[in-house]
């Protein structure tokens, strides 16, 4: 009876322990006015359970918009989006997680101006990132101690778009592996295109070649941003910016062939569109993409699992002012939604059987979030 009662207590523990998550809260420092105050990256836990998040530390760093957390959870990665008053950077940082702490390691010029988007690789051996303003993407090493060593490999775009104030030269906006890690997926807000890029994370200097038929053209002055892989399916999802349109693709070993466009905004909207993020559920039957603008919300679909195709479901307001990021929790049960103009993360609960959003009431302040990521707290 008591061997029954003490499995009974350590596996209740290991149950608490696989809900526990710490949150980190990638910023703006500044810029903008909602940008005053902020100390760079937030760390708070969060308990799936319940959806609370509880404040553990900061840690100061220029403009950390977008962050990655590398395998394991011990290396956060951060760019340094500096709008030109410096160049470009990328910030390394180990993370103990018994405290809950970033540690500085060091620095490395990104290798073009405002960098906006970083993925590392399964392996912890590459960091990619895209280079806004410059139209770039840069490989940077990555070292056993989690440093991050001088770029190696720096890829140009060029080209423009039909919108003139937004597309008058390439702006590359992500840079996503495939699930299988053989594939980096780049969109390019500037020149309407997707392309391709094989990885190899063994190659000594240069990890990224082009795939066959690796370029796909977006319907001109829609501007691509950022792509979301269907877990378990063959189906790749595009968000882009400024049509504030959803392009669903098949996906066969690097290919992409287009299966549908489908507006993110209800029909017969008339307002500002800035559309941002795009994500797929952990069970692969919902797809949700993040309106700013006018509309300031987060767009619900349906997938097809037989045919990856996308059907509307609604919009729920974010409650709060442009939503540039936002992300599903590991477990699934909880969608996070950072208002950067708003300065607040918003925590809503994800209904598992129609995939539709319920505010919470729970609410982070957090000065200009950006970017939000979690890592397992054990």
């Amino acid at each position: 009876m008591r061997l029954s009662l003490l499995t009974l207590l350590a596996l209740l523990s290991l149950s608490a322990f696989s809900q526990q998550y710490y949150l980190f809260v990638g910023t703006y420092t500044e810029g903008m006015p909602a940008a005053q105050g902020s100390k760079g990256i937030y760390v708070y836990r969060f308990d799936a359970a319940t959806g609370d998040a509880t404040a553990i530390s900061t840690i100061m760093t220029d403009n950390p918009s977008y962050l990655a957390i590398a395998p394991g959870g011990r290396f956060v990665y951060s760019v340094n989006e500096t709008h030109g008053s410096k160049p470009g950077g990328v910030s390394a940082f180990s993370f103990e997680k018994t405290t809950g702490k970033l540690t500085f390691i060091d620095r490395q010029a990104s290798g073009g101006d405002d960098p906006c988007y970083i993925s590392v690789d399964a392996g912890r051996t590459w960091a990619l990132i895209a280079n806004y303003s410059s139209g770039n993407l840069s490989a940077l090493p990555i070292g056993t101690d989690g440093s991050l060593h001088p770029l190696t490999e720096l890829i140009q775009h060029t080209g423009t778009g039909p919108v003139r104030d937004r597309q008058e030269k390439a702006h590359v906006h992500s840079t996503i592996l495939s699930p299988d890690q053989r594939f980096l997926v780049v969109a390019d807000l500037g020149t309407d295109q997707l392309s391709v890029l094989r990885f190899n994370p063994d190659a000594a200097k240069k990890p990224l070649t082009p795939a066959s038929d690796s370029i796909v053209k977006i319907q001109p002055g829609f501007g691509p941003r950022h792509t979301a892989f269907c877990p378990g399916k063959p189906y790749v999802y595009a968000i882009n910016e400024l049509s504030g349109k959803v392009d669903a693709f098949h996906y066969a070993d690097g290919k992409l062939t287009l299966l549908q466009t489908i507006s993110s905004h209800p029909a017969g909207y008339t307002g500002e569109i800035g559309s941002a993020d795009i994500h797929v559920s952990s069970d692969g039957r919902f797809l949700y993409a993040s309106n700013r603008g006018g509309a300031n919300n987060i767009a619900i679909f349906s997938i097809d699992g037989t045919t990856g195709k996308l059907t509307w479901k609604g919009v729920v307001s974010t409650q709060g002012k442009t939503p540039r990021n936002f992300m599903i929790d590991p477990t699934g049960h909880w969608l996070l939604a950072a208002n950067q103009d708003a300065s607040n993360v918003v925590i809503f609960k994800i209904d598992a059987q129609t995939g539709m959003l319920t505010p919470t009431g729970k609410q982070l302040a957090v000065p200009a979030p950006v970017c939000l990521k979690m890592t397992p707290v054990k």
